[in-house]
């Protein structure tokens, strides 16, 4: 495997800068936003759409450091009932998946999206319970009607472009479960995949390692981000899990994101490397910081050090003792 990191971290910095900083800090792979959510701080895509000469100088300032580029990342809902925003989520996954294609980047991240409840809704609804009955039925409805439909137009551009999408399970979103991704993938294709981020596994109460079993048999991991959760039990208890508290709520939420061994400890976190290699994943892990708590470079190179420590590299020997 290999240590990367998701960039937005460094949206301050240029893009030599930051693949400067993220070599000398010891990582292999950086995962680079492209639009929506991300912001495109380190990848201006109609520019390296139209050049040639501009796609071989970013592979080259990226390569000539010894580095790869993971995924190219722009997470958005491109199912959303706001239209005009859907189209620009749209638009910048397709154009994403094309330049991942030209620049032999193999997988773009992104989320599955969220409409609303019908045809002229002003907001996404993330239903969470099937009764009343009613939640079940919208439900329903934003499956036959949105999301599938959706992503198997995506899905089959992405296989014309031999391109993997991982969708990134989160909540909010209508897929952001193990079973979520799996039954899209069942009725789409298998170009749709999980971008696996423990961290929004552990708020919704499903263990990683568990999670890693169940998408790693069905081969539906494409790509894996390291971010932590802290869950305070305390605040479980009056807030419950789905806590609608701000993230700055920092003293009462009932969860935060930490830095990778600052909400789990290191054996968890060998355990999941360990769950990745023996069910098939043998590719980036890539950092993700979002810890309130600690400064950009603080909790960035903790989740470095923390991951070298418990990080498979090489390839197993042969079992000399059997």
């Amino acid at each position: 495997m290999k240590l990367g990191v998701f960039t937005v971290l460094f949206a301050e910095k240029s893009f030599e800068e930051m693949l400067d900083h993220v070599k000398a800090s010891g990582l292999d792979a950086v995962e680079i936003g492209t639009g929506g959510y991300p912001g495109n701080a380190h990848c201006d895509l109609d520019a390296l759409l139209e050049s040639e000469e501009k796609r071989k100088d970013y592979l080259h300032q990226v390569e000539s450091r010894g580095l790869t580029i993971s995924a190219f990342s722009c997470h958005g809902n491109p199912i959303s009932p706001d239209k005009e925003f859907a189209k620009e989520c749209h638009e910048t996954l397709v154009k994403t998946i094309k330049l991942a294609s030209l620049l032999n980047v193999p997988v773009v991240n992104t989320f599955s999206g969220t409409p609303g409840d019908h045809e002229e809704a002003k907001y996404p609804n993330w239903p969470v319970t099937p009764w009343p009955n009613e939640y079940g039925d919208i439900l329903k409805w934003q499956w036959e009607e949105k999301l599938v439909p959706y992503w198997k137009e995506v899905g089959k551009l992405a296989e014309e472009h031999n391109v993997k999408i991982g969708l990134e399970l989160h909540g909010g979103f209508l897929v952001h479960t193990p079973h979520t991704i799996l039954k899209l993938r069942e009725l789409t294709c298998d170009a749709i995949g999980a971008n696996l981020d423990p961290s929004h596994m552990w708020w919704q109460g499903i263990d990683p390692v568990a999670a890693i079993k169940i998408l790693g048999e069905a081969n539906a991991i494409h790509h894996f981000h390291a971010k932590d959760t802290y869950i305070d039990p305390d605040n479980v208890n009056m807030y419950g899990l789905t806590d609608m508290q701000p993230y700055g709520a920092l003293k009462t939420r009932a969860w935060m994101f930490r830095s990778v061994g600052c909400g789990h400890d290191v054996k968890e976190w060998s355990d999941m490397i360990s769950a990745l290699r023996i069910y098939g994943y043998d590719y980036v892990v890539s950092i993700e910081h979002e810890d309130p708590i600690m400064s950009v470079e603080e909790g960035f190179q903790r989740a470095v050090s923390n991951l070298q420590s418990v990080l498979i590299k090489e390839q197993p020997a042969e079992m000399w003792w059997v």
